[in-house]
């Protein structure tokens, strides 16, 4: 299997649970989805597409200079995570906002910030065209500066993305993942559905090097876009990968992904607008390590596979 490992099944619920603090409950009217029921989602949406175009998005700049008001806190979250309505020029939407002050020092990633992380994730996503991460800016708000990210609801039906099942071996239209520990000697095996969104994830995940990709962190959308959270822990210099999405381990990237790696590779040169940007939010050295990883993708144009000492799958999954 891609993970190379059997992982404990810790808890009976979501990790990752969202819900506004003044009601107890969640500012959808649900959750972001669990293990056991799945994450849903629909078709691939189209790549490249600006959210400010689409009905229901906040713009950049209505995140960045918008009057933001905190209304309730996502709970579980292991750092600060505030719900919140935003007006900007007569409009008004929702987004979370993550200050600086809320975060947990991490002694792995020692230098900058969660929410610089963040922005940056956000801007390597623009630039793939793929839009998978909401639209993110690093702003000044009422508990100081931090990352406010657009609040996307989540669709109520669609098809399963991730599921545990039975059997040894995944279904049609599946990806295996690991052997899960379910207690009392059972065991399940882990997939993801063989997915085009989640294949651009995954490509995006290894170009940022995503410490922590559960599923509780992918947001299907009611427009049929899969949308993805959570990138606080990404671009480190060392090999960090852990993901649920190991189902393409060592398969060829597809010619889709191969031409966003090219552009990619010229967007990170030196001098740059997106280098430029991205050197005011990541180190020097991730910066570099970064233009190596898309690099390797380049030339051995395979998905990656698990390696090194980091566990390669995150448990709980959600």
């Amino acid at each position: 299997m891609p993970g190379e490992e059997t992982v404990a099944a810790g808890g009976t619920g979501p990790a990752d649970r969202v819900a506004d603090r003044r009601s107890g409950e969640s500012p959808d009217g649900g959750t972001n989805g669990g293990i056991k029921g799945a994450i849903s989602g629909r078709d691939p949406g189209r790549p490249g597409e600006p959210a400010a175009e689409r009905p229901g998005r906040l713009s950049a700049d209505a995140l960045a200079h918008g009057e933001l008001t905190v209304r309730g806190q996502v709970r579980e979250a292991s750092n600060a995570v505030l719900y919140c309505t935003i007006s900007y020029q007569g409009t008004t939407g929702t987004c979370v906002y993550k200050p600086v002050a809320g975060e947990r020092p991490l002694w792995d990633f020692p230098d900058g910030t969660l929410a610089q992380r963040e922005v940056a994730a956000f801007e390597l996503s623009r630039a793939t065209g793929w839009d998978l991460i909401p639209t993110t800016v690093l702003r000044d708000g009422p508990y100081g500066q931090g990352m406010v990210q657009e609040w996307i609801e989540v669709a109520p039906e669609g098809a399963e993305l991730l599921a545990l099942v039975e059997e040894d071996e995944p279904g049609p239209g599946w990806k295996p993942v690991g052997f899960a520990e379910m207690g009392e000697g059972r065991t399940a095996l882990l997939v993801h559905a063989d997915d085009e969104r989640l294949r651009r994830l995954a490509v995006l995940d290894a170009v940022i090097n995503n410490g922590d990709r559960k599923g509780g962190h992918l947001l299907p959308a009611a427009d049929g876009r899969l949308y993805a959270i959570d990138h606080g822990v990404t671009f480190n210099a060392e090999d960090k990968l852990r993901t649920l999405l190991w189902g393409w381990a060592g398969e060829p990237l597809t010619e889709e992904a191969r031409t966003v790696l090219g552009r990619l590779a010229t967007a990170l040169a030196d001098g740059a607008p997106l280098a430029a940007r991205l050197a005011s939010l990541i180190t020097a050295t991730e910066l570099a390590a970064l233009r190596d990883r898309v690099a390797d993708l380049l030339r051995t144009g395979v998905h990656p596979r698990p390696g090194g000492d980091w566990p390669p799958i995150p448990w709980p999954p959600v």
